[in-house]
C-alpha cells in the first residue's frame, strides 16, 4: 500500500490537492512506523514537498497525526456502529457463513453481525488499511491532544463491543461478567489480526476479506463440539480492536 512519490509540491498544485496527499503519505508513514518512529522529511518527500512547507500546512508532529487520526476515528466508529444497527435490525438469526459464495458481493444480515462490521472495518479502510493501527497508536505523547482523541476512539469501540457482547451472552443465559470480558478480548485481537494480514495481502478487496472471514468462521463453529455449540450465542457484537 505504499504511497509512491508524486510531484505534489510544484507549483500549480491546489493547496487541497497538496494537503489530501499530505495527509495520505502522513497516514501511512504513521500507522506503518508508529508516532515515534514516523519521519516527517519521509512524509514531505514522499510528496515532494519540504518538511517546512508541512509545518505550513499542518503544525507540529503532533498536530499532522491529529489530522490524520480525526477522520480515519470518525469513520470507524461510524461505520461500525451502523453495522451494529443492522445486525440488530435484521433481528436474531443463526450465523450462517458458509451461505456466503464465492460470487457473493457482501455478506447478508442472516450471515450475523460480526461479519457486517468486519465488512464495514475493510470497506473504511480501503486505500489506507494502515489507519486502522493510528487509532491504537501507544507511543504518543500522553498529555497530547492526539492521545486524548485516540483514547476517545477506542473507548467507543471498546463500548460497542463490550455492551453487544454482554447483551448477546444474557440473551442466550449467560450472565458471567468475565465470559462478556474474554469474548470481548477475543473479538478484538481478532480483528487487529485480520486487518494485519489484510495489509499483508493488497490484492485482497474488502468483499474478497469478508467471504473469506465467513469461510473462516463456518469452520471455527465446526470446530467447535457438539455439546458446546448450544453456549454460545450465534452473533458476535460489533466493535474491534
Amino acid at each position: 500500500m505504499a504511497t509512491p512519490p508524486s510531484r505534489a509540491g510544484t507549483k500549480g498544485v491546489p493547496r487541497a490537492r497538496r494537503e489530501e496527499q499530505i495527509l495520505a503519505a502522513a497516514t501511512e508513514e504513521f500507522g506503518s512506523r508508529g508516532y515515534a518512529a514516523a519521519s516527517l522529511p519521509a512524509v514531505a518527500a514522499r510528496v515532494g514537498v519540504t518538511k517546512t512547507l508541512l509545518h505550513q500546512y499542518f503544525g507540529a508532529k503532533q498536530d499532522l497525526y491529529l489530522a490524520c487520526l480525526t477522520p480515519v476515528g470518525d469513520r470507524l466508529v461510524a461505520v461500525m456502529r451502523a453495522a451494529v444497527a443492522e445486525g440488530a435490525a435484521a433481528g436474531p438469526s443463526v450465523t450462517a457463513p458458509s451461505a456466503i459464495g464465492p460470487s457473493a458481493a457482501a455478506p447478508p444480515a442472516a450471515a450475523g453481525t460480526p461479519l457486517l462490521v468486519l465488512r464495514a472495518i475493510f470497506t473504511a479502510l480501503e486505500g489506507r488499511r494502515e489507519a486502522w493501527f493510528l487509532v491504537y497508536e501507544t507511543s504518543l505523547p500522553p498529555d497530547s491532544e492526539a492521545a486524548r482523541r485516540a483514547a476517545e476512539y477506542r473507548a467507543a469501540v471498546n463500548r460497542l463491543a463490550a455492551d453487544g457482547t454482554a447483551g448477546l451472552l444474557a440473551a442466550a443465559g449467560h450472565a458471567d461478567p468475565l465470559d462478556a470480558d474474554a469474548l470481548n478480548h477475543v473479538w478484538q485481537g481478532l480483528v487487529a489480526t485480520l486487518v494485519r494480514w489484510w495489509i499483508k495481502h493488497p490484492d485482497q478487496s474488502p468483499d474478497a476479506m469478508a467471504r473469506r472471514c465467513a469461510r473462516l468462521f463456518a469452520v471455527a463453529a465446526a470446530l467447535a463440539p457438539a455439546t458446546a455449540q448450544g453456549d454460545v450465542p450465534g452473533n458476535l457484537p460489533g466493535g474491534a480492536g
